[in-house]
């Protein structure tokens, strides 16, 4: 996704960093050029603190201690990193598709990364008895996490950046700060609005690996996060495999969706209600029961037809016509 220009967006100011695994762009309203740009700085130091915490692409981090006590002992976390961990574990509970303790099977596959490869059938077996869920022991008063069987592995990746938005957008409006934009690789939060009173969307073809556009949206919802197959992939001998792994069976999830962009208000809702209409067989049926956090969503499938849910037919611009949107 990112963000479409329109004459008022000349008047924010905008820097790129890299962080979370992907370019970072943040944006605010300008008043003074070097406040602002010192805003967007702090506002970038606040993204690598939460990095600090939550990555497991380093050797060490806080949650990093859990893994590596796995069979051993409980890990004592810090308040924010126990109530993300808590809430990571028992949506994953609720076993939809997302799934906090998929740790080893991402670092097997390891998609997105230089040594990415295919795993042999055994391999995958192997990961998938360490995929427990249920088996995490959460400890309230303590702020301890235990994982009960060596080996097992917290993977926070499915949902940290949707919190990690929600704080910056959060600190942001402890400031002052009236409007701005988060954009962390394609999770975008929005705080306020621009003077046309909507934001302008631009939802990414899934089916190719560039920047082209299928549709423009017009949204006054504050969070617009997509799970698509396109974003981190792996191509081996002709084959095509996405980075969304299925719990149950080991491999990259396989149905008709290309991609699911859902819009809601905190971007943390939006992560994890993403991931839960990609992994149903019936997303419009999540969508119904789901509309206290999921306002709008837009679901593109492998045959290129689109669904709009929630979404007014004035405020959606198709953009590809090699897609079809679906009544």
């Amino acid at each position: 996704m990112r963000i479409l220009e329109h004459r008022s967006m000349s008047d924010f100011l905008s820097q790129k960093y890299r962080g979370l695994g992907t370019v970072i762009e943040l944006s605010l309203l300008e008043v003074d050029k070097s406040e602002t740009t010192e805003r967007l700085n702090q506002a970038h130091r606040k993204i690598a603190h939460y990095e600090d915490l939550f990555t497991v692409n380093r050797a060490f981090s806080e949650l990093m201690t859990v893994n590596q006590f796995a069979g051993l002992k409980a890990a004592p976390l810090s308040e924010e990193v126990y109530t993300l961990t808590k809430k990571a574990v028992q949506v994953s509970q609720e076993h939809f598709g997302f799934n906090a303790s998929i740790g080893p099977l991402v670092r097997l596959w390891h998609i997105g990364f230089a040594d990415a490869r295919v795993p042999s059938e055994q391999e995958i077996q192997d990961m998938l008895a360490l995929v427990s869920p249920d088996r995490i022991v959460l400890d309230d008063q303590k702020k301890t996490v235990f994982l009960p069987q060596k080996g097992m592995s917290l993977d926070l990746g499915g949902i940290a950046k949707g919190y990690i938005a929600d704080k910056v957008v959060e600190f942001w409006k402890e400031t002052g700060l009236s409007t701005g934009i988060v954009n962390l690789g394609g999770n975008i939060r929005f705080l306020g609005l621009p003077q046309k009173g909507h934001w302008r969307v631009g939802i990414r073809n899934p089916l190719t690996h560039g920047t082209s556009l299928v549709l423009q949206v017009l949204t006054t919802s504050s969070s617009v996060v997509t799970s698509g197959i396109d974003q981190r992939y792996l191509e081996r001998d002709g084959k095509s495999y996405h980075h969304i792994l299925n719990p149950e069976t080991g491999y990259p999830h396989v149905n008709n969706l290309a991609s699911v962009t859902v819009f809601s208000e905190k971007s943390l809702d939006g992560e994890i209600e993403a991931k839960r209409m990609f992994f149903s067989e019936e997303p419009e049926k999540v969508f119904a029961k789901r509309q206290d956090v999921i306002q709008a969503a837009v679901l593109i499938t492998k045959e290129k037809e689109i669904k709009i849910l929630g979404l007014k037919p004035k405020d959606v611009r198709l953009i590809d016509k090699h897609f079809k949107i679906l009544n």
